[in-house]
């Protein structure tokens, strides 16, 4: 490479004030500004990740909501629900719970 041709090339460019500011505010925005640009492409992406976080626990509001209605409206799920969750149980009734080991 004939660093004398580059030069000339880009010589008008190094000369021009205004390129020279434009270059120096790309840099400060970049990497030396209380909100530099690095920051904000983090704080877009915590962003995003919130969001759906937000919508996954909407939905699964959605689907408690409907499932405590069912609960609340409908007396044999209600109580095979408290059988399940809670292991409850008629007064003349015996539960046996069992746990199965994994294979190995």
């Amino acid at each position: 490479m004939d660093y004398k041709k580059i030069w000339h090339i880009i010589k008008p460019y190094v000369k021009n004030k205004y390129i020279i500011a434009l270059f120096l505010f790309v840099i400060w925005i970049s990497f030396l500004d209380e909100n530099r640009l690095i920051d904000r492409i983090d704080a877009l992406k915590e962003v995003s990740n919130l969001e759906e976080q937000n919508n996954y626990y909407k939905h699964q509001i959605e689907e408690n909501n409907k499932r405590l209605n069912e609960l609340r409206t409908n007396k044999e799920n209600l109580e095979r629900f408290a059988r399940e969750q809670y292991l409850m149980k008629k007064p003349n009734e015996d539960i046996f719970v069992m746990i199965t080991a994994d294979k190995e």
